[in-house]
């Protein structure tokens, strides 16, 4: 639609009183690692709250991802300090609601539907790039 226009980059900021939110980021960078980070988030959406390990693994073989590689790295924890980070971000930057976008620094928090990000996106694409005046 925004044919390069808009660069999304996602952070995780796992809600610390859900049993599985840690898992569930561990496993969204975990197949990203293997070019599938949107799909794995899709399922994960999708089949909250049953996030458990197992659930975890199925979406991963549903996914066709490398399994062994894929457990391994949920198990060891291989991005934690990923994770570690971008929760830290998130708490300097004073959030609590997930999810929560920016969009040209402009704070939109809380889950809307497309058209609510659409009329701000497009609204600032004019201000920004090289042929805007950026902010």
């Amino acid at each position: 639609m925004y044919g390069g226009k808009v660069r999304l980059v996602v952070k995780n900021y796992p809600y610390r009183y859900r049993d599985f939110a840690y898992p569930a980021a561990e496993a969204a960078l975990a197949a990203r690692d293997q070019g599938k980070f949107r799909e794995m988030h899709v399922l994960l959406l999708e089949r909250s709250p049953k996030l458990d390990r197992g659930s975890l693994i199925e979406c991963a073989k549903e996914l066709k991802l490398d399994i062994p590689r894929f457990t391994r790295d949920l198990d060891t924890m291989a991005h934690k300090k990923e994770i570690d980070r971008d929760v830290k971000l998130a708490e300097g930057l004073d959030l609590y609601t997930t999810p929560t976008l920016f969009i040209n620094g402009i704070k939109i928090a809380g889950d809307r539907p497309f058209e609510s990000y659409r009329e701000v996106i497009d609204r600032e694409l004019p201000t920004s790039g090289p042929e805007g005046k950026g902010k």
